[in-house]
């Protein structure tokens, strides 16, 4: 019998199981929902964006309030709370019948998205060796773009069977969104040590940066996060305004003349691809400094974009979007490890809840300034995007350096 990594909790594998469920219901909806609202609900191609942003934007600002909340208060219910507004989110999907209904339950989806994912987070890490955060939120992020494969994968068979026809898929979505509600009673949490009786010791430091200080009586905690931890959230924040949700590139490939069953594909093999990529950029970013690894990341940005930008036959689309799904690999989760691995103990939750938030409201930004720039292809906003990724992979290259120490050993 195999012998379980010493990694892989029963946080670690519980919560991956719950974000597998809650992925898989979003990821059936997402291919699908520009063609929903486009041609099902009659609204024009800058609702895309600005639907998808204004959902984002909610997301990122609940997460600014819910990392600090989950540094206070028991996380799990937190985590409950967000999975199950993310359920009902989709139940309001499934009964709308205008884009402005839509606009609202993405709204409470992504309200639950805010609510939970600085607080899961952080319980990623309970009871876990720092020496493995790569891993770890690697393996986390293979584990929900699987329900990223899965989904779309279960949306594509039933809409073929369903006669082509969305609405019934809205649905089915609902089904796993429920089981992942479920699952979080299986998530344990310690009992929370007051904050005034904690004070930071420094740990071993990854080859990614410095590694979160441990907790131990004694002590006030720290009062702000170190400034190189804000100064790295500060440079990822920007480059999220120039990184437009998904579901534009989705109507870039549409638009190129594939079918809504061919949008679908495609999506399942860039799932595939960042499903399969996560967990070794992950381990990779333990063992050489994340900043390096992340960098790679936006040159397969660069490459997403400016081929979706450039290509005019549709089967281009296929390979282009492959390679995108490098970005989303090396960049999520080691972005995440990145972060904890800079913060102290007691600020863990509000160091992932400033960085997902204010790179959320980033790509919010961004969803709206791309969605009133796609005009007929969306060329425009694809090679602006592309061009401003790949200069910041080049920046990161040269300046990244600067948040990892000279000497440091691998995975420490």
């Amino acid at each position: 019998m195999a012998r379980r990594p010493r990694w892989l909790t029963r946080n670690v594998g519980t919560l991956s199981g719950v974000s597998f469920f809650q992925d898989a219901a979003s990821e059936l909806l997402y291919p699908i929902m520009p063609i929903f609202l486009t041609v099902v609900l009659g609204a024009p191609p800058a609702v895309v964006g600005a639907v998808e942003g204004v959902a984002e934007g909610i997301a990122s600002l609940t997460k600014l309030a819910a990392g600090r909340l989950s540094d206070r208060y028991r996380k799990r219910p937190l985590i409950g709370l967000g999975y199950g507004l993310a359920a009902v989110g989709k139940l309001m999907i499934a009964l709308a019948s205008s884009w402005p209904l839509v606009l609202a339950a993405r709204g409470v989806d992504r309200l639950g998205k805010g609510i939970r994912g600085a607080p899961r987070d952080v319980l990623l890490m309970e009871d876990a060796d720092p020496a493995y955060r790569g891993r770890i939120f690697g393996f986390h992020r293979m584990a929900d773009t699987l329900g990223a494969v899965v989904g779309p994968a279960v949306g594509l068979v039933l809409y073929e069977a369903f006669s082509r026809q969305i609405p019934p898929l809205l649905w089915v979505a609902v089904i796993p969104a429920v089981l992942s509600v479920l699952l979080v009673a299986a998530v344990r949490e310690k009992r929370k040590v007051p904050a005034a009786v904690v004070r930071t010791v420094p740990e071993r430091t990854t080859a990614g940066g410095l590694a979160a200080s441990s907790a131990s009586p004694g002590r006030d905690a720290p009062p702000g996060l170190p400034p190189r931890l804000r100064l790295l959230i500060a440079g990822l924040t920007v480059f999220s305004l120039v990184n437009f949700p998904d579901a534009l590139l989705l109507l870039r490939a549409h638009d190129l003349g594939l079918s809504t069953e061919g949008v679908i594909g495609a999506y399942i093999l860039y799932n595939v691809a960042y499903a399969a990529l996560s967990y070794p950029a992950g381990a990779l970013s333990d063992r050489i400094p994340r900043y390096r690894v992340y960098a790679l990341g936006l040159v397969c940005f660069a490459v997403g974009y400016l081929g979706l930008g450039l290509i005019g036959d549709p089967v281009w689309v296929f390979p282009v979007l492959i390679v995108y799904g490098g970005f989303a690999a090396a960049t999520d989760g080691v972005g995440k490890a990145w972060v904890s691995s800079l913060a102290p103990a007691g600020l863990q939750g509000r160091a992932q809840g400033l960085f997902q938030g204010l790179t959320g409201g980033g790509i919010l930004v961004a969803g709206i300034w791309a969605g009133l720039a796609w005009g007929d292809a969306g060329q425009v906003p694809l090679l602006v995007s592309g061009v401003a990724g790949l200069l910041l992979a080049v920046g990161l290259v040269v300046a990244g350096s600067g948040f990892s120490r000279r000497g440091e050993r691998p995975g420490y």
